[in-house]
């Protein structure tokens, strides 16, 4: 088909991580996709989701909107998805543009990709939220911080527009935020934004969950739920050790759901699919950030196991058939993800103890990059996790998987990982 006889294409803005699974779902409608790339290169850590074959055109955004506009009005265009973080506020500008029946609230863009705006948004909703401040001016932080007599209390330092937890940092209670504050400031992140700003939040504790949804014409549906467990890795706060499918019926459930809608509904997302991270703490449940797109790192494809359904597939049918999502998700099986840590920097060896991950009872899909002779850094966030790699388990019964679970993390602690010597080292110290 020649680009001139493409229509009604669906239009994925960085269509990599799981935006990659939007080509084949709407080709199963037989409808074509188009990628628009917002960076000038795919992440690293993404490289390998990234396929241009799966799409009938290419555009890359150089800044000239009106360009950029000209070259995708004559393909009438049935939708415009983000199908990665770097995507979202371009998505959002181009669905205005292009197809205003489904643009998600003009005004509330900033809030749908900015955590400073995304808080600011709830609170004008009147939905609770964590305690926090968005600025460039340490000075500010000092007031907020004796304002809201935060000093003797944990606190996250983080950019407001990165992703996969870039840059994001626990600073126990009575450390120097500076410290982290001014790293960060000024920086490029590995999104290719500007850290113009930094929030600076109180440490929720509780359990965090994520809820991913599909929603259209303001109607909101859960094709999920998942409860995340994060470790302190060398003083890196956010570092994802698993991810596990909650029940339907689980008490939570509705609380969740419940918060869920009430953010989407603050932020103005009408149309799409959204990541809800929340930390459901002995006050209720308080957000930690909203991702307009899908889950990443491949999830729909693993939900499609866990619940017959996924974001990505409710939102084919939908901009494909108008076929209306169900309001909730049913676990058809029980899921975990694993993902690997590295404790250490050095390079690596005895990753055959690894091969064993296959034989597990439970075992669904490894995404195990490890090779001997690998030079790895110490896990700091959500891109180091996906460069290590992750293990899928999946069975019908919790405790094969909770089992399973236990064997990974014993081959994952016989890995050898020899330290990098130092320019002060000796032979004795390696």
């Amino acid at each position: 088909m020649s680009p001139s006889t493409i229509t009604q294409a669906a239009v994925i803005v960085d269509p990599f991580s799981s935006g990659a699974r939007y080509a084949p779902e709407f080709a199963s409608f037989g409808i074509a996709t188009v990628a628009v790339s917002s960076l000038p290169t795919v992440p690293a850590a993404y490289a390998d989701s990234w396929d241009p074959a799966l799409h009938r055109q290419l555009h890359a955004f150089d800044g000239n909107l009106e360009h950029l506009l000209a070259a995708l009005r004559p393909l009438s265009p049935r939708c415009v998805l983000a199908g990665a973080e770097s995507g979202v506020e371009l998505a959002d500008i181009l669905t205005e543009r292009l197809l205003p029946e489904q643009a998600n609230v003009p005004s509330l863009a900033a809030a749908r990709r900015d955590k400073g705006a995304m808080a600011q948004a709830l609170r004008d909703a009147g939905v609770p939220t964590i305690p926090q401040i968005c600025t460039d001016d340490p000075e500010a932080v000092r007031a907020w911080i004796d304002r809201e007599g935060l000093y003797n209390r944990d606190l996250v330092v983080k950019p407001p527009k990165s992703g996969s937890t870039d840059g994001v940092t626990r600073v126990p209670a009575g450390a120097d935020w500076r410290i982290p504050f001014d790293a960060q400031l000024g920086r490029i992140n590995q999104w290719h934004n500007l850290n113009d700003r930094m929030v600076v939040q109180e440490y929720a504790r509780g359990t965090e969950f994520v809820v991913d949804t599909f929603s259209h014409g303001g109607r909101h549906t859960v094709a999920d739920i998942c409860r995340y467990e994060k470790t302190d890795n060398g003083g890196q706060m956010a570092v994802y050790e698993s991810l596990t499918w909650v029940a339907p019926d689980a008490p939570e459930v509705p609380v969740l759901t419940h918060y869920a809608e009430a953010v989407l509904d603050a932020v103005g997302l009408r149309h799409g699919t959204a990541h809800i991270e929340i930390m459901l703490t002995a006050e209720g449940p308080r957000l930690i950030e909203i991702n307009s797109r899908p889950h990443g790192g491949g999830h729909p494809v693993f939900n499609l196991t866990a619940t017959g359904d996924s974001q990505v597939h409710r939102a084919a049918r939908w901009f494909a058939v108008e076929e209306a999502a169900p309001k909730g998700y049913r676990l058809l099986q029980h899921m975990t993800v694993l993902f690997l840590i590295a404790r250490r920097s050095g390079t690596v060896s005895d990753t055959a103890v690894l091969d064993g991950i296959k034989n597990l009872t439970s075992y669904h899909h490894s995404a195990v990059k490890l090779r001997d002779g690998d030079v790895i850094e110490v896990t700091r966030d959500l891109l180091g996790t996906l460069t290590l790699g992750f293990v899928v388990l999946a069975h019908p019964d919790p405790e094969q998987i909770a089992k399973d679970t236990a064997a990974v993390r014993a081959m994952e602690a016989a890995l050898v990982i020899t330290p990098r010597p130092g320019p002060a080292e000796t032979s004795e110290h390696r």
